[in-house]
């Protein structure tokens, strides 16, 4: 009767345990402290659980005492792995994908702007979290020109580094004009730019310099900018504090209000395109879309429309499966996803992220 009651007791624990780290947001539970970190690395729980399994494996032939019990764990542990794995492999594990659905330079900015409803309008989004301008202007740059890209979403990275990036884009023929907010000038964490080019037409920023809701993120600022004549999306560099335990409200404050910002997927507007370092995952976004289709306020998010939304961009020295995906490209629906990927050359490069990049083209 006694060991019953313990195996019952034990199963019924653990049983609670993994589902609320398979899936946090059945129980409400998704942001919160512990919680959302055992939650961001799916892979990593999947290595653990057939770790675990194989540790009772060896139990289960030793310890003829505990085996009801070390088999009801190891049922309960592989059932965990198999639902995870099945989540990775819904969201995406390919690192290259095709979807479905102030100036440094002397740039022309008198294009009349990328709008959503001419079809043939596509862009390519570049974003990476350069920990403090730590790979350099000139690889940023290579990279940049490399990927085609139209706007560079650069968290933790300065003025000086984004001037310096433009200039090394305009002398290869691809100019771009620079916009930072720094909160101030002691951390380079403390400073977000975003490099856009001319052809997308005249930009101003519009989020405010000062931390915290409503203008601006709490900690590590996010720059908003807007087209200045309206033709073309408004574009947001994002970077939201990470959810280490002191800054668990403003973690969750930070994506409440970036959720507010990606509105305006409505037919006859240029919506909204967002990317940068949103330190959480789809799992962390729950509860703040606006549709089934969306993760965040109105935005779907490239990467899982792309089929590669499980594969990690934090931290470098981690494979990509067992890493976080923590760094995002989020567009209105009246963008669509040609392609994204995650890159994967640059985890020598200096930065604890490996940067993405996603093509999306206007719907007409």
């Amino acid at each position: 009767m006694f060991s019953f009651l313990f195996r019952a007791v034990v199963g019924l624990a653990t049983l609670a345990i993994l589902t609320v780290l398979a899936w946090p947001a059945l129980v409400g539970l998704q942001n919160t402290w512990v919680v959302a970190h055992a939650a961001s690395f799916r892979g990593l729980a999947v290595a653990v659980a057939i770790a675990l399994v194989a540790v009772l494996g060896i139990l289960l032939l030793v310890a003829r005492p505990l085996r009801g019990t070390t088999a009801l764990l190891m049922v309960l542990l592989v059932a965990f792995g198999a639902v995870n794995t099945g989540i990775l492999l819904h969201r995406g594990v390919g690192t290259d994908a095709t979807g479905t659905a102030d100036a440094a330079g002397t740039a022309d900015t008198a294009s009349s702007g990328l709008a959503a409803d001419d079809p043939a309008a596509s862009l390519t989004v570049l974003s990476w979290n350069t920990l403090g301008d730590a790979p350099g202007a000139d690889a940023i740059a290579e990279l940049a020109l490399a990927e085609e890209a139209d706007v560079l979403t650069l968290p933790e990275t300065t003025e000086e580094t984004g001037v310096l990036i433009a200039e090394a884009m305009r002398a290869a023929g691809r100019p771009m004009w620079v916009h930072t907010v720094s909160f101030d000038l002691i951390s380079k964490a403390r400073s977000t730019t975003l490099l856009i080019s001319p052809d997308l037409g005249d930009y101003t920023v519009t989020s405010a310099e000062g931390s915290g809701p409503p203008g601006n993120t709490n900690v590590l600022p996010t720059v908003i900018a807007a087209p200045v004549d309206g033709a073309g999306p408004t574009i947001i560099a994002v970077h939201a504090v990470a959810p280490i335990q002191w800054e668990m409200a403003n973690w969750r404050s930070d994506l409440d209000w970036l959720a507010g910002q990606c509105t305006g997927g409505a037919s006859g507007t240029d919506g909204v395109i967002m990317a940068g370092d949103f330190n959480a995952t789809v799992d962390h976004f729950a509860g703040r879309a606006v549709s089934d289709d969306a993760v965040l306020g109105d935005c779907r998010d490239a990467a899982l429309l792309a089929g590669s939304g499980a594969v990690g961009t934090w931290p470098t020295w981690a494979p990509t499966l067992l890493g976080t995906p923590i760094d995002h490209v989020l567009a209105t629906p009246n963008w669509q996803v040609e392609s994204m990927h995650v890159i994967g050359t640059e985890d020598t490069a200096g930065s604890d992220h490996r940067p993405i990049a996603a093509t999306l083209s206007a719907v007409g």
